[in-house]
């Protein structure tokens, strides 16, 4: 591996955390998508919701859970947030009557429309093109591997 903490003059300082660029980025980057979202009526988590359920069309709130990597004390209230304002609805699966399904609306599946302008807008934002984004997006899911691997 290149170079250690030698090489770095104050390893304790701020600007050299690598916790705090992540934090400062992930507020930066979530700012970003409020007034993108705010007309939509949906808060950034409610997003990613939304997102999975555009992609997979029904999911159990289990399988939400783990896709998002959220408990489902946390995704609870969003799921009942989305669901009074007709984006979702929450049924007991058919399939296994222990397992609580997640559908769109067909107003939630409208919605979609609107949100596919998202990454254009956002990627236009951070004046960033579409192989830095890959790029990042690569170097951040290591990182998430690496921090959540035993």
């Amino acid at each position: 591996m290149a170079g250690d903490l030698n090489d770095i003059p104050e390893p304790l300082a701020l600007e050299n955390q690598v916790c705090f660029a992540l934090v400062v980025a992930s507020r930066s980057v979530l700012a970003l998508y409020r007034p993108i979202l705010e007309p939509m009526g949906l808060t950034h988590p409610q997003y990613l919701v939304m997102l999975a359920l555009w992609e997979h069309r029904q999911l159990s709130v289990k399988e939400l859970s783990r896709l998002l990597q959220l408990d489902p004390g946390t995704l609870s209230p969003l799921l009942k947030r989305l669901e009074n304002i007709d984006l979702i609805h929450r049924r007991r699966d058919s399939r296994d009557e222990r397992l609580l399904a997640v559908t769109l609306t067909p107003t939630g599946q409208a919605l979609r429309e609107q949100a596919e302008k998202i990454p254009a807008t956002i990627m236009e934002r951070l004046g960033m093109d579409l192989d830095e984004l890959k790029a990042l997006h690569s170097t951040l899911t290591h990182v998430i591997a690496a921090a959540t691997t035993p």
